[in-house]
């Protein structure tokens, strides 16, 4: 992994891979042929990266047992992609995903082990991410790899909480960035931890660990009530939570990934998605932070796979029978305007915030979707760009320079 900054020179598109035959079950009986269809599907819309997700406990299915034939399809999926020119990002721990819990049996049952404390488990994870690691970065068109998509959900393995969420998650990124030091290493982390004041899992954390910040912007989170058509609250979400992890990172320069965002049902009706899609890409793509938009998801799931929530089935680009969505067609318009060297945008005002994200996480409500400061935010980010600076910042010149700040806004 690099320690240099991965840049925001040109913005980054892709979408997060959920296969159209199979779902992520399909892992269990791999096929070339349907993911070669599928990223011919992406690499139409002018993507030019992918996430993807093997299934930790299918790979590692007791702690002393890596099971080669789940990397090896792994790599060939990787090999696939590279065949459209899409680079891939590996997530580790899956861990949860579309409201599934992926846990492996020797964390569970009668061992109820920490995932977070307990030595024996730290010790198979750390096994499991050297070994991923060295062999996803054989690969050329492989670039990142993120701990696992949310871990902060691991948390029903240990039911005591997550006191050493931080030593953890450091500890699993020093094993990455030695099996695989030229690639980026992340961390993930649902968009509570920005938003919930007791959750065991900081914005410091998620500001400072690993080579880039990513967020995951849910925008049911910031609908006031689902049916109704996105409003400028839905539509500048996603640029609110890129503004709240720049102005809680301890860099200014730290760009942000927009690892996870969509258009799910109800709360963006199937009528509106394109258009609010449109809209919030327009809103989010001028952040100079900004390093690049991934769209969950690729495919839609085929109802026939049982007890998923209802929002997961219909979240893709594509249909499972490859048909593209009207908002995969404006996202493609879209890339298609931004893709080259990112022109510099002028200064922006910016919003104080009297929250200091980490010296007092216990705080985090009064900036979440629907709080005061949100709502300020979002009334007057509808006339243009509109930064977040914490209010101990705000007399700092050479930290408001570097963000592309010029005017410092009091809230009313």
């Amino acid at each position: 992994m690099t320690t240099q900054h991965p840049g925001t020179d040109r913005l980054r598109f892709g979408a997060d891979y959920v296969p159209s035959s199979g779902w992520l079950s399909s892992w269990l009986d791999f096929s070339a042929d349907t993911a070669r269809r599928d990223f011919e599907d992406l690499a139409g819309l002018g993507l030019d990266h992918v996430r993807v997700f093997p299934i930790w406990p299918w790979i590692q299915p007791n702690r002393s047992l890596i099971r080669r034939q789940g990397i090896d399809d792994l790599l060939e999926l990787i090999d696939i992609a590279a065949e459209f020119d899409l680079d891939v990002a590996v997530d580790l721990l899956q861990g949860h995903l579309s409201s599934f819990d992926f846990l492996p049996s020797w964390v569970l049952t009668w061992h109820q082990r920490s995932v977070f404390t307990d030595e024996l488990v730290r010790s198979g994870l750390r096994a499991y991410v050297d070994q991923v690691c060295r062999a996803a970065a054989t690969r050329e068109n492989v670039f990142a790899v993120t701990l696992g998509n949310e871990v902060d959900h691991l948390r029903p393995a240990d039911p005591t909480g997550a006191a050493t969420t931080a030593t953890w998650a450091a500890e699993l990124l020093a094993a990455a960035r030695t099996a695989a030091p030229r690639l980026l290493g992340l961390y993930s982390l649902h968009d509570a931890a920005w938003y919930a004041g007791g959750h065991p899992f900081h914005p410091t954390d998620a500001g400072g660990l690993g080579d880039l910040t990513t967020v995951h912007s849910r925008v049911f989170d910031a609908v006031p009530a689902p049916g109704r058509p996105p409003g400028p609250a839905t539509t500048s979400h996603a640029d609110y939570l890129v503004e709240l992890a720049a102005a809680g990172s301890a860099d200014p320069l730290r760009p942000v990934w927009l690892q996870e965002v969509g258009a799910p049902r109800p709360e963006v009706p199937a009528a509106e998605a394109a258009a609010s899609a449109r809209r919030m890409i327009d809103q989010v793509a001028p952040n100079p932070a900004l390093w690049g938009v991934t769209w969950w998801c690729s495919h839609d799931t085929d109802r026939r796979q049982a007890d998923l929530a209802d929002r997961e089935y219909d979240r893709g680009l594509f249909t499972v029978d490859h048909r593209r969505k009207p908002l995969a067609a404006q996202l493609a318009a879209a890339i298609g305007e931004l893709r080259g060297p990112r022109t510099s945008a002028g200064d922006r005002p910016a919003l104080v915030c009297d929250v200091d994200l980490h010296s007092r996480p216990e705080r985090r409500a009064e900036v979440a979707p629907g709080s005061a400061f949100h709502t300020e935010w979002v009334r007057l980010r509808q006339a243009g760009p509109l930064a977040v600076v914490p209010a101990h910042r705000a007399d700092d010149d050479a930290y408001l320079a570097a963000r592309r700040i010029g005017t410092v806004l009091a809230r009313t």
